[in-house]
């Protein structure tokens, strides 16, 4: 598996209609709905499993998924949060088959290299190393403070999205995250007292 391309577009209104079009066999309503989520999805599973070609295999299984349980799918709901809960399971189930509790994997990228622009300019030497040194902080968070950070500030999820998604409170969300806003603060302040 390769590098995936992510091209950057609003959410439309039409997904009720792309859904129904899915349902009624339409390929480039499938397509259309893959181009449009297939960045969150992957930005969701590389939160979770931090390894690229497992977050790639999610996407895929994901939109498999989709494909097979798009029937399920009510337009009353919300189309992305309703996907992202599948990419979500996904995540468990995968983890739970393929990283045993005690093993120590590590990524092949920091979430953020998916996520910032390299800068050209005569500040990008200081630049990734406040990057590399923010991704060793975000890892040293908690699993849930580091899944809901990066589902609020990486895939721009509201809290009661992240609530659904992950099937806790709203005020649970909140809580988790201002505690990996506070953790992540702690952790950096070192680095950022030694930063010229």
């Amino acid at each position: 598996m390769g590098q995936m391309e992510f091209t950057r577009t609003a959410e439309p209104h039409n997904v009720p209609l792309l859904v129904e079009r899915i349902k009624e066999g339409d390929r480039e309503a499938f397509v259309e709905i893959t181009r449009l989520y297939q960045k969150k999805v992957y930005l969701l599973a590389y939160s979770y499993l931090r390894n690229n070609e497992d977050a790639l295999d999610i996407v895929q299984e994901t939109f498999l998924r989709l494909y097979q349980k798009v029937n399920m799918f009510h337009t009353e709901k919300n189309f992305q949060t309703w996907l992202l809960q599948i990419a979500k399971n996904l995540c468990i189930d995968y983890y739970r088959k393929n990283y045993s509790r005690n093993k120590d994997y590590r990524s092949d990228k920091d979430v953020e290299e998916v996520n910032v622009a390299a800068r050209n300019d005569e500040n990008s030497h200081s630049f990734s190393d406040i990057k590399r040194v923010f991704a060793e902080c975000l890892d040293r968070l908690t699993e849930k403070q580091h899944m809901i950070f990066v589902m609020k500030h990486y895939n721009n999820l509201e809290y009661k999205e992240i609530a659904q998604i992950l099937r806790i409170s709203v005020g649970t969300v909140k809580s988790l995250h201002f505690k990996a806003v506070q953790n992540l603060r702690a952790l950096m302040t070192p680095y950022m007292g030694e930063q010229t």
